[in-house]
């Protein structure tokens, strides 16, 4: 018997099974799935849940139904690569013959004193659950700050503005515009909805200090009730605890087909993968399909392709809460009500397994 085990029921992760479990697989292999959680967390829909605009049941996806997967689930506390194993919080061990490490990211604090203390996340859905408890609690009239303007800090902001009309909004970047990484015509449509939305901006911001209750920008006092953290992500401390080369946001250095290249049974996928690509979901899913082709024919004995497919990114969307948003597909900028549909006839299709 041959074990391939998946550890992170992600985007990622669960593509593998999802490919991985065909007519293909061979008879001695059998897949195992390891997760904290017993399904499969939306995470691009963790603002809404945040937000308390969305409840969780319509965040959840239900994990494959197949027996030829085992599903585990646990906390893992490290991977030994030499003798094949996977250690767990509670001292348990797993023995695998191949690996998938797809456990995604978690929130990068810069070395800012407090930001890791005082701050909640969206990153996991325990800390969003955290997060939601924490704004419900925050009286009429009070003040949320979001640190971040990227893409998952405007959408939790805008989220915000519709679930809690009588709140004060502040969203802090250091750029001298939200959303940077997208086209102007973007950063200022969503600039402008702010605005007439009542949320403040505060651009060219320097974070250096958080405590609880205040966000220090130039080491002047923002005062606030809650504060949101979403201004950078760095690879899984899993990931980063391996010994093997890294990036600077610790990320795993791999070969042409998604292999540790000291440890060609292991994979990485998703966002602490080294990859020329922002993270994303739409990449940990393509990645998770040449990775469930690279491991097919392993298991066959083929020999591996001399070149690797390349990666074909459709685009990014985002939302401005229920009614608006933004998004970048090809060279083409999407604005406005059209922009939502379509991020939310995407979402439709991945709950249906169709994208």
């Amino acid at each position: 018997m041959k074990r391939l085990v998946i550890l992170g029921g992600g985007y990622g992760g669960l593509r593998v099974v999802e490919r991985m479990l065909s007519p293909e697989l061979p008879e001695n292999v059998f897949v195992t799935l390891v997760d904290r959680m017993p399904f499969h967390g939306l995470k691009t829909e963790y603002y809404a849940l945040a937000a308390g605009t969305e409840p969780e049941s319509k965040i959840r996806v239900a994990f494959p139904n197949d027996p030829r997967l085992t599903i585990k689930h646990g906390e893992v506390s490290g991977i030994d690569l030499e003798s094949r194993n996977i250690v767990f919080a509670h001292g348990e061990a797993l023995e695998y013959d191949w690996l998938v490490i797809a456990l995604g990211c978690e929130d990068k604090y810069h070395g800012i004193p407090g930001a890791d203390l005082y701050t909640h996340s969206i990153q996991t859905l325990g800390a969003t659950r955290r997060t939601y408890a924490a704004v419900s609690n925050i009286k009429p009239y009070g003040q949320i700050t979001v640190v971040g303007g990227g893409l998952s800090g405007v959408e939790v902001a805008s989220e915000l503005r519709e679930s809690r009309p009588d709140l004060n909004i502040r969203l802090v970047d250091r750029g001298e515009c939200i959303l940077s990484p997208f086209p102007k015509k973007l950063q200022q449509y969503a600039s402008s909805w702010f605005t007439k939305n009542d949320v403040q901006l505060v651009s060219m911001a320097n974070v250096n200090r958080v405590e609880q209750g205040v966000v220090y920008n130039h080491d002047q006092e923002l005062l606030t009730d809650e504060i949101i953290w979403t201004a950078g992500i760095q690879a899984s401390h899993i990931v980063r605890a391996l010994p093997v080369d890294h990036d600077n946001s610790g990320r795993a250095v791999l070969n042409m087909y998604h292999q540790l290249p000291n440890y060609p049974n292991v994979y990485v996928c998703g966002d602490s993968a080294s990859l020329p690509f922002a993270p994303s979901a739409q990449l940990a899913e393509e990645q998770g399909e040449q990775i469930a082709m690279i491991l097919k024919l392993e298991m066959k004995g083929l020999t591996l392709p001399s070149a690797m497919p390349d990666i074909k990114l459709k685009g990014v969307l985002g939302s401005l809460g229920k009614k608006e948003g933004f998004g970048v597909m090809g060279k083409v900028s999407l604005t406005g009500q059209m922009a939502r549909v379509m991020k939310s006839g995407v979402l439709w299709m991945y709950k249906n397994h169709l994208g």
